[in-house]
């Protein structure tokens, strides 16, 4: 038996455990030096917002000084994810946090080599068998197999603890059977029994309220703008576009600019000038919490949702690339928390802090017995109708970066030579409708950096558009059909920083 195949042997059985153990496939790193001065993030978890410990105390069961202790080590742990996402590759396995205070960060790679490295930047280290770009694959080709009618599975996502796809089904041996049909390794996916059937929660009100029509109530998530235009963003299933919306004390209110669901559960609503889009949320309890970026919580983070139904109420994120199957359809790229939610949540706020993560879509259970709830990202939602958050911050023009300019999504990293990277990070987007891809690669001087976009074909991931100059700056248009794409940017020669800014139709 080789070394390699002994180490990935141990690992699956301490996935198979639940990691409740972890040796010999994690390593711990050594004692942090604390830090000269702490990071604005971190000045912010030491003074949450006003609600947002107690609400932590009650639904997590901590202490006033366990809940802010974790908050103020998500601030100082959650950057490692992103360094490590870029700095491993196609070896990444996945980030999370770890203890009721979130007081360790674990990152997953299926190379050994990368141990020290992850140990010098804070992380415990976990070697595993599947990257996760590798998962997503795989659970992208089940989403696809699965029915939609009848029911043979609920949710699916990646859970990056268990180094699996899981596969939440009511009938688990049917399940297993199309699992199995569905030229997967098998040894990948785990097939669980759940009772948990997700609907969309629309019929009271939500955070904010406001009606579509004379009856129909749902929640503002974030209020945003376009150019000089106010509006929100909310679910996709609360409204159709062209639908017309009244505020909370029935004035006219907006109308629906776009609408989609199922697929994604996404929307946006443009406001007269009778109401002003402010950076805040409802925290149930008078008062606001507000809104200062949309920067993504890692899972094991807390995050919190506003919703008038039950108001105000805390949890984790468990984990991301959910697809949810309900009545009207399977709804994709989801992320699942065990924060409560009942009917009339809908399109309600999720902030981790005083960070936008995205809006209610739907969930099962309820806030006296406890459930599982499902957000929409915000970003999808921003990308989609190229709308900015309105924050705390202002609302700056769209990104100028270098040769990249107005481009709605910007992602920055840095390549060593010879690297290749994929974004957007190391795993892909979904195009719901067919039209014009869009993408600028900006490098520094003197280096040679490559871009090419790949689209999902069942099977893996062919190249259908390249920007290969010998210099440091590439663009890519391409016109295509709907589905699954991701950029994979590649240094020729040289090492430095890159922008890579993209729109999707």
């Amino acid at each position: 038996m080789s070394r390699r195949h002994a180490v990935t042997t141990g690992c699956v059985l301490a996935i198979t455990a639940l990691t409740l153990t972890a040796a010999p496939a994690v390593a711990q790193p050594p004692a942090a030096q604390a830090p000269a001065a702490l990071t604005a993030a971190a000045q912010t978890a030491l003074k949450p917002p006003p609600g947002m410990l107690e609400a932590l105390q009650r639904d997590l069961g901590l202490t006033k000084e366990q809940a802010q202790a974790r908050l103020l080590n998500e601030a100082r742990l959650t950057p490692i994810a992103a360094q490590m996402s870029r700095r491993l590759g196609n070896r990444f396995g996945g980030t999370w946090l770890r203890g009721s205070t979130a007081q360790n960060i674990v990152v997953a790679t299926t190379s050994a080599d990368d141990i020290p490295e992850i140990l010098a930047a804070g992380a415990q280290a976990e070697i595993v068998t599947r990257s996760l770009a590798e998962l997503a694959t795989i659970k992208k080709k089940l989403d696809q197999t699965l029915p939609v009618k009848p029911l043979v599975s609920s949710a699916r996502y990646v859970d990056v603890k268990r180094n699996k796809v899981v596969v939440l089904a009511p009938k688990p041996d049917e399940a297993q059977n199309v699992v199995e049909s569905a030229g997967v390794d098998t040894g990948a996916v785990l097939v669980l029994p759940s009772t948990e059937v997700p609907q969309p929660l629309y019929d009271l009100v939500g955070g904010a309220p406001y009606y579509i029509g004379t009856t129909s109530r749902c929640s503002i998530g974030f209020p945003v703008v376009k150019g000089t235009q106010n509006g929100f963003v909310t679910a996709g299933h609360c409204g159709t576009t062209g639908a017309t919306t009244t505020g909370f004390n029935r004035v006219a209110q907006g109308v629906f600019q776009g609408s989609t669901f199922p697929g994604s559960d996404y929307a946006w609503v443009a406001a007269n000038a009778n109401w002003t889009a402010t950076p805040a949320v409802d925290n149930g309890e008078g008062g606001t919490v507000p809104v200062a970026g949309a920067r993504v919580a890692i899972e094991g983070a807390s995050v919190c949702r506003s919703g008038s139904t039950t108001d105000w109420h805390c949890g984790v994120i468990q984990q991301r690339d959910a697809s949810v199957t309900y009545p009207q359809g399977t709804v994709f790229e989801l992320t699942r928390t065990n924060v409560c939610a009942e009917p009339g949540d809908s399109g309600g706020s999720f902030i981790s802090v005083d960070q936008a993560q995205g809006v209610t879509s739907g969930g099962s259970g309820d806030c006296s017995s406890g459930g599982t709830t499902y957000f929409q990202p915000i970003g999808e939602i921003l990308t989609a109708y190229d709308l900015s958050l309105r924050t705390t911050e202002g609302n700056p023009p769209p990104p100028t970066t270098g040769t990249c300019t107005g481009y709605p999504r910007t992602l920055t990293g840095t390549l060593r030579n010879g690297q290749t990277v994929y974004q957007p990070n190391n795993l892909y987007y979904r195009a719901t409708v067919a039209g014009l891809h869009t993408a600028c690669l900006d490098g520094p001087v003197g280096v040679d950096f490559d871009l090419y976009l790949e689209k999902w074909n069942g099977r893996g991931w062919p190249t259908v558009a390249t920007s290969d100059g010998a210099g440091p700056d590439e663009k890519i248009s391409y016109t295509g059909t709907s589905g699954y794409y991701r950029y994979r940017l590649v240094s020729a020669s040289g090492s430095g920083p890159y922008t890579l800014g993209y729109r999707t139709p």
